[in-house]
């Protein structure tokens, strides 16, 4: 299996595994694309979060603003009719469960790979934009009428192998 059918396959279980374990839902999945060059504007709430270790890169989740409300009545089994730092602080949390879940399985192929807090961004017509990072794999998941896109880019770190010269520890002695 070559890397992107790998991390299509974990975007696809952990996102299905993660509504269905949290939220109580069935979601099923669009078509798969990759997305290369400047995406273009968004209009509701993205989530991002980074990846780091031999592989370098982002996860994201993005959706409506009816959506991610809809996402935090669901896991907080409370009423949300506008994005708030509730609805907010409710998609950070499930974009950590499911691109933890795909870094958690990705490790096994690539080794140990550590993951960021996640940032939301909330607004009408703004790009998001990873520098050295230029191909994204697009995973999108319906819920019902509604559409969340779960991507993910990854590369190989290069400074990662140079990084990790290990050399004897030094100690210090203080005369006093």
């Amino acid at each position: 299996m070559n890397l992107n059918d790998l991390i299509v396959s974990c975007i696809s279980q952990a996102s299905a595994n993660v509504f269905t374990t949290m939220l109580g839902v069935d979601i099923r999945q669009g078509a798969v694309t990759i997305e290369s060059g400047s995406p273009d504007p968004n209009d509701g709430v993205v989530s991002l979060i980074g990846l780091a270790g031999s592989w370098t890169g982002l996860g994201s989740l993005t959706c409506s603003p009816a959506l991610a409300c809809r996402i935090c009545s669901q896991l907080l089994m409370a009423e949300s009719t506008s994005v708030d730092e509730e609805v907010l602080d409710a998609v950070a949390e499930l974009t950590n469960m499911i691109v933890g879940s795909v870094k958690t399985d990705l490790e096994q192929e690539l080794g140990p790979l550590g993951l960021s807090i996640p940032t939301v961004v909330f607004g009408r017509n703004f790009k998001t934009r990873s520098a050295g990072h230029s191909e994204w794999i697009v995973v999108p998941f319906f819920w019902d009428d509604e559409c969340l896109l779960v991507k993910l880019c990854l590369r190989r770190n290069e400074r990662y192998s140079h990084a990790h010269v290990h050399t004897a520890p030094q100690t210090c002695t203080l005369d006093v």
